[in-house]
């Protein structure tokens, strides 16, 4: 698994052998981020259910000012702070340039006084019933989405769609049971940080 582009197009990330990681393949995560465009450049981005921190990582990578991981296994935490070391020292980037969490994702969010323009949620596909909904109402009650913000989220083709406060922007990616595609929201709501 690598850096798909940007400063440290390339780069091999670590994956642990975990089962509770669903590493984004390299063509996904590219064809993702090619949909994005330049829109991650010089944004705050937020990594829920950060794993090997590929998709903040390559953000970065392609000019985020500043990402924020958050992973509460403590395996898959320490080869993300490996990975997020190795990519700032490949790319010249600032350690600065992002914050690591070994936190649960809504306890995090229930304390944190941010606000992100893009935000990346690919949660266990067995708890997205469970957990999405409160992660999305925790984004915007606390006000920690900027506006014009958007929301990844990635998803198998059964996972729920319509979130209330979320517009659904685009699907990338096939559709077809057991593989997973990308979903874009926006925010449908007006009290966000502007």
């Amino acid at each position: 698994m690598r850096i798909s582009g940007g400063l440290a197009k390339g780069i091999t990330l670590r994956v642990n052998n975990s089962k509770k990681l669903r590493p984004a393949g390299d063509a996904n995560r590219e064809r993702l981020f090619s949909s994005l465009g330049d829109f991650v450049h010089e944004k705050s981005v937020l990594d829920l259910f950060a794993g090997t921190g590929s998709y903040g990582l390559e953000a970065l990578s392609r000019g985020s000012r500043k990402v924020v991981f958050v992973e509460s296994d403590r395996r898959i935490f320490n080869d993300l702070k490996l990975n997020f070391a190795n990519t700032c020292k490949s790319a010249k980037l600032p350690s600065t340039s992002g914050h690591l969490e070994n936190r649960e994702v809504n306890e995090y969010l229930r304390s944190c006084a941010l606000s992100f323009d893009l935000i990346f949620l690919d949660p266990p596909y067995a708890e997205i019933s469970k957990i999405v909904p409160v992660a999305l109402e925790l984004l915007r009650s606390r006000n920690l989405i900027c506006k014009n913000s958007l929301l990844v989220h990635e998803s198998p083709p059964e996972a729920p769609r319509d979130f209330q406060g979320w517009t659904l922007s685009r699907s990338i990616g096939k559709e077809k049971k057991g593989s997973p595609s990308y979903r874009v929201y926006e925010s449908s709501e007006t009290s966000v940080v502007q």
